[in-house]
């Protein structure tokens, strides 16, 4: 009979503030225990699953070192036949600070973390989308930098370390890359000492006064190479609505806008280029017009994944997610999720067909002020019907909408 294949698990061990200077060796010898007490006092491990504390029995000395840990995997598998890769890390906690432009100090060019990031902390597990499309990304964003650190021929093997994800409105693609950054800063920690987060506000890079805006983006990019000139820094920009960009370009085609605007994104583009030689540099980009992506930036892109409104399946996983959040802050009961329970959560995932991450997110918030109105804990099943009750009502509300503005008349030209 034929070995089980062994399934990699990765841990990721999260130090307390307290913890956060302990030494490299001291970190490794909270890897090999955490690692002994999951191999010896767990059966399985399963995928994106925070182990408590309480589960593991660790001397006092490693266990007061510990804030949480996460395991994830591909699929579920027993631990005695997981090979567990494992991170020890500490958190930033200082937050972000802004980088403005010169000419308006209220505008700002880019946002800049430090990872990992308090701020981001469970922001991956907390995403619901469908099986696959989360692993797929870290996996494509893990292998551009592999294949840069290898030093492959860039002349025979082309990638551009550029990830392009585009869909709808709400469906959570800011915050995936956000998630995506500080995952890659905790995987491959082992690689890069330091982690950077840009977040570029693409609609500062046009400047109201012409020929400025190409100065911005030098100054970005200059800023950019020289963050990256350290190859213990991996440095993850984030550019969010890169149809902002697309759409100036078009419209600088047609004559509709000065020109400087399409030598902006010009520049944008040879810059992108240029960052290909980096070891340690990942592009991620969003849109919510498919449409109207730049041919040029789509070019680019290594991964384009198409991040949709949620499946009925995951709309149920996002509204138990919520339920599971609300009985931890003693708004709902901690009621067992009875037949009638799940049968009612149920309904609540077909009624809320068409709505995306974000309002699905809203509406235990709609729910509870519109037909619970109590501070005392509602119970399981009330506010689930609460919640489906809110689903309709937001529904007749977007109809509703959708109808006023049909209807509404056209002003002449």
């Amino acid at each position: 009979m034929a070995e089980a294949a062994v399934k990699l698990a990765h841990v990721e061990i999260c130090l307390t503030r307290e913890a956060a200077g302990v030494s490299k060796a001291n970190r490794e010898e909270i890897a090999r225990t955490v690692e002994h007490a999951l191999r010896t006092q767990l059966d399985m491990v399963h995928p994106e699953t925070k182990v408590s504390l309480s589960c593991l029995t660790l001397a006092p000395d490693v266990a007061n070192c510990i804030r949480d840990i996460v395991v994830d995997c591909e699929e579920s598998c027993p631990c005695w036949n997981a090979q567990f890769v494992t991170h020890v890390f500490a958190l930033h906690e200082e937050g972000s600070y802004d980088e403005t432009t010169e000419d308006d100090p209220t505008s700002t060019v880019f946002t800049h973390w430090e990872l990992p990031a308090q701020q981001f902390h469970g922001l991956w597990e907390s995403l619901e989308y469908e099986a696959g499309i989360k692993p797929h990304l870290l996996e494509f964003a893990s292998t551009s930098l592999l294949f840069s650190s290898r030093q492959v021929d860039h002349n025979l093997i082309s990638w551009n370390h550029v990830v392009l994800l585009h869909g709808p409105p709400g469906t959570g693609k800011t915050s995936l890359c956000q998630a995506m950054a500080q995952k890659l800063s905790v995987r491959l920690s082992s690689t890069f000492a330091r982690a950077e987060l840009l977040e570029v506000n693409s609609h500062s890079l046009f400047s109201k006064w012409f020929s400025e805006s190409g100065k911005l983006v030098s100054k970005l990019f200059s800023y950019i190479h020289e963050l990256a000139e350290d190859e213990e820094t991996l440095v993850c920009i984030l550019i969010d609505e890169v149809e902002s960009l697309a759409a100036a370009r078009s419209a600088s085609m047609n004559g509709s806008e000065p020109s400087d605007s399409i030598r902006v994104v010009n520049s944008l583009l040879t810059q992108l280029d240029r960052l290909k030689s980096r070891k340690n540099v990942i592009v991620l980009t969003t849109s919510n017009i498919t449409e109207a992506i730049d041919v040029a930036f789509v070019d680019r892109a290594d991964i384009r994944q198409y991040i949709g409104l949620p499946v009925e399946s995951v709309r149920r996983s996002i509204l138990r997610s919520c339920i599971v959040e609300l009985q931890r802050a003693g708004v709902v009961a901690q009621d067992e999720l009875s037949a009638e329970a799940e049968s009612a959560l149920d309904d609540c995932a077909r009624a809320t067909h068409g709505l995306s991450g974000r309002g699905l997110r809203k509406l235990p918030f709609q729910a509870h002020a519109r037909f619970i109105r109590s501070t005392n804990p509602a119970s399981l099943v009330g506010f689930l019907r609460a919640i489906h009750d809110a689903a309709r009502a937001e529904a007749a509300s977007s109809v509703a909408a959708s109808a006023a503005t049909s209807t509404a008349p056209v002003s002449a030209a």
